[in-house]
């Protein structure tokens, strides 16, 4: 069966791995966090996506944080969250205890880490962004 350049131990030539180079760039920048915020019905939304560690959660805490001082109800839409670790989780119990912080639409990983760690009996979970602002 051929390979293709770069795999199996097959050398890159170097125009090949300018191109290897920037395939896996561009792989990765799809799975950076990403996060935008917007009101609704009187919460406020944040919407977060990508992946979140110790070294990305640095933005989204800023705007959940700054959110809970001056909204009485902040809306975390995790539905496009690929990856979150203890950091993130962190960051929601922290945010849930100095306001009203409502976790909506979260995305399998999210549910996941929620259900393993117990959490999902802490934070207030909904389904959707107009049922966590409703409620």
């Amino acid at each position: 069966m051929p390979t293709t350049p770069g795999q199996a131990g097959e050398p890159l030539m170097p125009e090949q791995a300018t191109e290897h180079v920037t395939e896996r760039a561009t792989e990765q920048a799809t799975e950076q966090a990403a996060m935008s915020q917007y009101a609704v019905h009187g919460a406020w939304v944040v919407v977060a996506r990508g992946d979140y560690d110790m070294h990305s959660i640095a933005p989204l805490a800023k705007a959940l944080e700054d959110a809970a001082g001056k909204r009485p109800k902040v809306i975390l839409d995790a539905s496009g969250v690929t990856f979150a670790d203890s950091t993130f989780l962190n960051l929601l119990i922290r945010v849930h205890h100095s306001g009203t912080l409502r976790l909506a639409a979260p995305s399998p990983q999210v549910r996941r880490l929620c259900e393993i760690t117990g959490a999902d009996a802490v934070l207030e979970i909904r389904g959707t962004v107009d049922e966590a602002a409703s409620s």
